[in-house]
């Protein structure tokens, strides 16, 4: 251990990795992401002063990390209308008593913590990352819609669209060790499926290609990258361990473990990756521009000099 680590920042595999951790045993003795949490913002505070009252109201003056986060959601969507001490009980309400979410918004946190290199401690992740925060508001609202609340939680999702830039439908389905990173834009449909450990950039989109109804939304397989600025339109399936490049146009179905680039998106090259979203190496455009570059080069030798479809036509190795 090195003089700058801290104590309890190894040895969090569990949420990373596990499915069968059993959340529900935790409590503030047991549960090292919470601890973890609570000797943070007591570091903070010493060291800032100023922020002592926020730390202490956000984290400090609560028993658990479901408590914590159901108070920092509420004061960050209450408006007029929906008052923050409605939502508390609201989102008290369901993550007190679901074990599901109680494990996803630790497996989410520490996805956020290992990936983001933005994301400096657990207590920046649930004061300040809208993604995350973004992310447990729409779990709530998740379990709300399928307990037949809709009306709520379709008012739950309006708030955090308005409030954090990114707009899930409550129905949509998406696992746990999920990253939105920056998470602005992102945008993903009623039907649409994403699996555990997915990591997904800003301006993402998972839609529709246009008024059908029924199952019409992507389906992300574990373990995807999906870059900056995506889109992938229809039901359709991104492999697990697939990586989707930055600006990309996704019309079709992905590989597992594969890389594609473009506007259409075409296959650029099988990865040995597992999960590609842990790594978060997402730079594959570099490489799809060179395809494209050697191709058109080849056709300005072979004499086609107006011909830059052949250069595309080549990436597809």
């Amino acid at each position: 251990m090195n003089g700058d680590e801290l104590p309890f920042e190894r040895g969090f595999e569990v949420y990373a990795h596990k499915s069968e951790f059993d959340p529900i045993s935790l409590d503030s003795g047991s549960d090292p992401i919470w601890f973890a949490i609570r000797e943070e913002a007591k570091l903070e505070a010493e060291k800032e002063p100023i922020l002592s009252s926020f730390l202490y109201a956000g984290i400090l003056a609560h028993e658990c990390l479901e408590q914590a986060l159901g108070f920092v959601l509420a004061n960050r969507l209450q408006n007029p209308t929906l008052l923050a001490t409605q939502l508390l009980d609201i989102f008290n309400g369901v993550m007190m008593h679901d074990k599901g979410i109680q494990s996803s918004i630790r497996h989410d946190i520490q996805a956020f913590k290992d990936r983001d290199p933005a994301c400096l401690s657990y207590s920046s992740a649930i004061l300040h990352l809208k993604g995350y925060h973004a992310l447990q508001a729409y779990r709530v609202a998740h379990k709300l819609w399928n307990q037949g609340r809709k009306l709520l939680a379709l008012a739950l999702q309006s708030r955090i669209s308005e409030v954090f830039g990114i707009d899930i439908h409550p129905a949509a389905r998406i696992g746990e060790g999920i990253l939105l990173d920056h998470g602005t834009g992102v945008v993903i449909g009623e039907t649409a499926v994403i699996g555990n450990r997915v990591s997904i950039l800003h301006g993402v989109t998972l839609g529709g290609t246009g008024k059908e109804t029924g199952d019409r939304h992507p389906k992300i397989g574990e373990g995807a990258m999906l870059g900056a600025c995506v889109t992938i339109l229809g039901n359709i399936s991104i492999g697990p361990g697939a990586m989707v490049a930055a600006g990309s146009l996704v019309l079709k179905d992905v590989p597992s473990h594969s890389v594609v680039a473009g506007n259409p998106a075409k296959l650029i090259r099988v990865m040995d990756e597992q999960d590609p979203s842990l790594a978060m190496k997402h730079d594959a455009t570099k490489e799809f521009f060179r395809h494209v570059a050697d191709g058109y080069k080849t056709a300005i030798s072979n004499g086609s000099s107006g011909d830059t479809e052949k250069g595309h036509t080549n990436c597809k190795t």
